[in-house]
């Protein structure tokens, strides 16, 4: 019953935590862009983007750790082990489609 419990609460958790609102960019990014024209400018703007990449990626190592325990003990998750999984590999898509993106903007900007 404890073990029951603790894992619900493990879980519950987790998915919290995943389904959290992110906030990568907290400033106005267009604003900054806008009004980048120095080489300091930019190199803030790119170093920004690569802190949010940092951030993305921590989330995708986040969400294969859990995808590897959905897959590894499906048992414990029931009928909703399939949901769990799915959901853990569309996060994962999504963030690593986050970090090339920010990436890919601090690397253009480092190049202006």
């Amino acid at each position: 019953m404890k073990t029951k419990l603790l894992i619900t609460l493990l879980l519950a958790l987790g998915l919290l935590s995943a389904c959290a609102e992110m906030n990568p960019h907290p400033m106005d990014m267009s604003q900054a862009v806008q009004n980048a024209e120095t080489k300091a400018d930019h190199e803030a703007l790119a170093q920004h983007y690569e802190e949010a990449a940092k951030e993305m990626q921590l989330k995708v190592d986040e969400h294969k750790k859990l995808l590897s325990q959905y897959q590894s003990k499906s048992y414990l998750y029931g009928r909703q082990a399939q949901s769990f999984k799915d959901h853990c590999q569309w996060l994962i898509n999504a963030y690593e489609k986050a970090v090339e993106a920010n990436l890919s903007m601090a690397k253009m900007h480092r190049q202006i």
